[in-house]
């Protein structure tokens, strides 16, 4: 067998591979030039120059996995390798501690006017007294964002003498606490309290301009922040105004919403000393490049070998002994998920889920991961079939499943019981035949719901006009109705719940009207990304 391994990916590689195959490292290639060698390839390894195309991948006949030694796989086609069964594997945990030491630094270095004092002194200056900083020790730190690289962050912060406070919806108290930090549950009372912002999640369209000109005026003026997380969590225009009229004291930027075509972002325009910007260096040491190499040839010898990867990035690495006998299920239990989610209120706490029918002779773990996907990647960034157990876990998520030998109705039924600090949500799914799958379940309401990606739940007062009213609503706004399931409380309440399948996104000002509908209790929109075609 044989390697090929591009983009200057470190040769500390070549001894783990060497033990299951032939390493071959070649420069960067253009796509041609790829395709024409690929064929004779049983794995590939690059970094983030190389583009690996569908084309490339429809060449690579030997191919078993393609490995990214880094984070992102934004320059690999992921869904092309998924249908030639070829596995993505990446180092997701290779670049911790760069990036949380990279974080600390720019505190420090905006702290005590490092990088000024530095050009100054160059110049042959002495001028020691213009800057004068601050010391780290004893000043509060918020870090928002309690994964990997945030925990590795309260911890360095912990040990300097600062006291952390952690804002994660996500996240328990009891995790967050045991970590020495403080746990906050509302931004609104988080900011306020901060010498220090650390920005370390994911961006989502939830956390897009997180921290714009609203939240940032919530600050002290003293305050300061270090974003080394993704570009857009902070809006670039409203940093660079509250850095012109003192709302805030300094901040220090390494991500950039356009990269590398920083030119116009409003940061650059700005050149007072109290702010530093550097070119996205958080993964940039050498101790990380050699991390994420060795990481991800390790689970090259993995795959050669015949074994199976833990960071897998699509959904061959789940063994396909297990995965075919409920492959069907697979994208239905992901929406059960995904729904689950999005219906709750407040901080998940347990999963439940019950198989019924003929599931119950089935091994389920695949629809358990299946779920989990659906359900966190309403919460983070890139959660796949693999990570999302470890995700799970880590964020004190228990998950509990049954099989039940009650009654069904359907053939087969998956229950998904949700359980949060405020309360518990039920969705229920099943192929009412093959390849044709429905919601089939929410809460104490039976209903037929096609998986598609928009739907308006909204529970109701079972009384007239209602469907008219909410119909009057969507069709003001330019929002089609395109199926409607309608249905009764079981249990012998007055209430009743639409679910209706619409063609396009709802915004929140239509939730609003919706609300404000006589009889109308809590409506929600409901985004499913994992969509059926029937």
């Amino acid at each position: 067998m044989k390697v090929l391994i591009t983009d200057k990916v470190n040769e500390c590689v070549k001894d783990i591979i060497a033990d299951v195959s032939e390493a071959v490292f070649l420069p960067t290639m253009s796509e041609d030039e790829l395709v024409s060698i690929i064929g004779e390839y049983d794995a590939l390894m690059v970094r983030s120059q190389t583009k690996v195309t569908k084309r490339i991948i429809e060449a690579g006949k030997n191919l078993k996995i393609i490995g990214r030694a880094g984070v992102g796989v934004d320059n690999i086609d992921v869904e092309a390798a998924t249908e030639k069964g070829i596995i993505v594997v990446n180092s997701p945990d290779g670049n911790t501690i760069a990036a949380s030491e990279h974080t600390i630094a720019l505190m420090l270095a905006v702290s005590r006017n490092i990088v000024p004092a530095a050009v100054s002194t160059k110049e042959a200056k002495w001028e020691r007294d213009k800057f004068t900083g601050n010391e780290l020790f004893g000043k509060t730190l918020g870090v928002m964002g309690f994964g990997r690289i945030g925990r590795k962050v309260v911890h360095i912060a912990l040990a300097i003498g600062m006291k952390v406070l952690v804002y994660d919806p996500f996240a328990t108290e009891e995790i967050v606490q045991k970590s020495g930090a403080i746990y906050e549950t509302s931004l609104d009372d988080f900011l306020p309290k901060l010498d220090y912002l650390s920005l370390h999640i994911p961006k989502t369209p939830e956390t897009n301009n997180i921290i714009n000109k609203d939240n940032i005026s919530k600050m002290k003026n003293t305050a300061i922040i270090i974003n080394c997380s993704r570009g857009g969590l902070v809006n670039e225009e409203d940093l660079k105004n509250a850095l012109e009229n003192g709302i805030i004291a300094a901040a220090a930027v390494d991500v950039f919403v356009n990269e590398p075509k920083i030119e116009t972002c409003p940061l650059t325009q700005y050149k007072n000393n109290n702010l530093i910007l550097t070119p996205h260096l958080g993964a940039s040491t050498k101790e990380a490049q050699i991390n994420v190499a060795l990481d991800v040839a390790k689970q090259i010898k993995q795959v050669l070998s015949g074994g199976y990867t833990e960071s897998a990035v699509n959904i061959p690495s789940l063994n396909p002994e297990k995965l075919e006998p409920v492959k069907d299920y697979m994208k239905i239990a992901e929406n059960a998920g995904e729904m689950i989610m999005q219906l709750a209120n407040g901080k998940i706490k347990s999963l439940e889920i019950t198989a019924q029918g003929d599931l119950i002779d089935l091994d389920i773990q695949p629809l358990e991961v299946a779920i989990l996907k659906g359900a966190l990647s309403y919460m983070f960034q890139d959660v796949n079939y693999v990570n999302a157990p470890y995700l799970a876990k880590q964020r004190g998520i228990e998950v509990k499943t049954v099989k039940s030998e009650a009654p069904s109705t359907f053939t087969g039924i998956l229950k998904v019981k949700l359980i949060t600090d405020k309360d518990i949500t039920s969705v229920s799914v099943s192929l009412i035949a093959k390849n044709i799958a429905r919601i089939v379940k929410l809460n104490d309401y039976d209903v037929i719901i096609k998986p598609q990606p928009h739907i308006l739940v909204v529970p109701h007062i079972n009384q007239p006009a209602m469907i008219a009213k909410v119909a009057t609503v969507l069709s003001a706004d330019g929002i089609n109705i395109g199926s409607m399931s309608v249905s009764e409380n079981i249990k012998g309440s007055n209430m009743s719940i639409m679910a209706i399948n619409v063609d396009r996104s709802i915004g929140n000002d239509v939730i609003t009207k919706i609300s404000n509908i006589e009889g109308v209790h809590e409506p929600k929109y409901v985004r499913l990304a994992a969509e059926y075609t029937l």
